[in-house]
Order: C-alpha cells, then sequence, then structure tokens
C-alpha cells in the first residue's frame, strides 16, 4: 500500500511528514468521519483494514496482496469486532492498534534508509510530542491539557500575589507602561489556556489565528475547517453536536 512513497522518503522530516499524514487521516476516520467508517467496516464482508494515506485521507480495504507487503500492514480484521463490542470501545482498540501501525511504518521508513541512532531518536521524539490517537479517540489528551491548564493557571494567580505585594516598586512605573504590561498579561493567560488544547478531528495544537469551535456535548475543540463549520455558519447555531456526539444521538 502506498509503495510509490518510498523513494521520496530520505530523511527524518520526510518521513514524520508521512506519519503525521497517515495520522490525521486515521484520526479523521474515528471523529469526523465515523459514521461512515462504521458503516464501510460491514462484519459481512471478508478481514478489511484500515489505511492512513499519506495525503490526510483514509481507506477501508483489504490488505496487501503481495507476500512479503512492501509496508508493514494494519491490524487485519477489525470489521469483525464491530457488532460485538460497545462503539466506544471498538473505536479505542482499532485507535490502538492504528498507534501501533503507524510507529511500525516510520520504523520501517527509518530502518530502509539506513537513520542512524541519532536520526531515529529524533523521529521518535517528533512522534513521541504529538498525543496517540488513542488518546485522541478516547479524551484523554483534552484530560491532559486540562492539567497542564490547571497547573499554569495555578503559577499565574501565584506571580499575580507576588506581585501584588511589591505595589510599592510597580508605583515607579508611568501609567502608560502599566496598561502596556496588563495587556501582554492578557495574551499570555490566554496562551497558556488555549497553547495546549487539540483539535477532536486533527489532533493539532490550537493557533490563534484560526476559527475553532466546541462541542457542546462533549467539550472537545475542532477546527471550523475539519468540521466544515464557518464563523458564520457558527452565529447561527445555538448548541454545537461535533459529528461523533452527532451519530450517536442519531443511532436508535
Amino acid at each position: 500500500m502506498d509503495g510509490g512513497t518510498l523513494h521520496n522518503l530520505r530523511t527524518v522530516e520526510e518521513v514524520f511528514k508521512d506519519f503525521k499524514g497517515r495520522r490525521a487521516g486515521i484520526i479523521k476516520a474515528l471523529t469526523a468521519d465515523v459514521r461512515e467508517f462504521f458503516e464501510q467496516c460491514d462484519p459481512e464482508k471478508e478481514n478489511l483494514c484500515l489505511y492512513g494515506l499519506p495525503t490526510e485521507q483514509w481507506e477501508v480495504t483489504l490488505p496487501a496482496e503481495e507476500v512479503p507487503p512492501e509496508l508493514p500492514e494494519p491490524a487485519l480484521g477489525i470489521n469483525f469486532a464491530r457488532e460485538g463490542m460497545q462503539e466506544k470501545d471498538w473505536l479505542a482498540l482499532v485507535a490502538v492498534h492504528s498507534d501501533a501501525w503507524l510507529l511500525a511504518v516510520a520504523h520501517y521508513f527509518g530502518a530502509r534508509f539506513g537513520f542512524d541512532k541519532a536520526d531515529r531518536k529524533r523521529l521518535f521524539t517528533m512522534i513521541n510530542d504529538l498525543p496517540t490517537i488513542f488518546e485522541i479517540v478516547s479524551g484523554s489528551a483534552k484530560k491532559q491539557t486540562k492539567e497542564k491548564s490547571s497547573v499554569s493557571n495555578h503559577s499565574s494567580n501565584k506571580s499575580k500575589s507576588s506581585g501584588k505585594a511589591r505595589g510599592s516598586e510597580s508605583a515607579k512605573y508611568s501609567k502608560s507602561v502599566q496598561l502596556k504590561d496588563e495587556e501582554e498579561g492578557l495574551d499570555e493567560e490566554e496562551e497558556e489556556e488555549h497553547g495546549d488544547t487539540l483539535c477532536g478531528a486533527c489532533g493539532e495544537n490550537y493557533a490563534s489565528d484560526e476559527f475553532w469551535i466546541c462541542c457542546d456535548i462533549c467539550e472537545k475543540w475542532f477546527h471550523g475547517k475539519c468540521v466544515k463549520i464557518t464563523p458564520a455558519r457558527a452565529e447561527h447555531i445555538k448548541q454545537y453536536k461535533c459529528p461523533s456526539c452527532s451519530n450517536k444521538r442519531a443511532r436508535p
């Protein structure tokens, strides 16, 4: 599968880009496109696999026919477990196997192109800085973000208290300088609060120059572009439900 990309991956950065593209495709299948993914995993069909593609797309299909395959293969037969488990548990299981597959593919490329110890370590560090697919699907990535925000806010409040005790020193500065410091402080607090927020669809970090929307049911944040919601459309939505929550409500 995707054997044509092999000859283009020569550096750590190129392999990591391939990893991120495949990862984004799988996250999309298990979140924004979860209804379509669920329907494609028909237990009546043969052994099916979930492939993440370098183009940030996903595909449910039969495994490669050649033996041995050109790339490591993902978990086989994910469709057979669909009806025997709760959907949440089934998606979590697919997510765990997908994480293992992505690592296998990345390290296969590293071995294939002779990455040395330093390159392998750098590749793993870049991968490890991203939350796993399982963490995103299960919501544990969001919990970790909240814990980090709580620690950051605690530190920020502590700093403010210390600043009040030094009121006599701050009186030395002009009013204009004080206003500037306050504005900078607000920007820093906003960055601390949202800097670790991850998109529930693609898993990327919060960026202040992009439109985001929060699901009123699961409270996950999403890029507007990932869930096809524009700022203009958002103004007319009283209660926003992300694709996953909408699908859960729609099921009998």
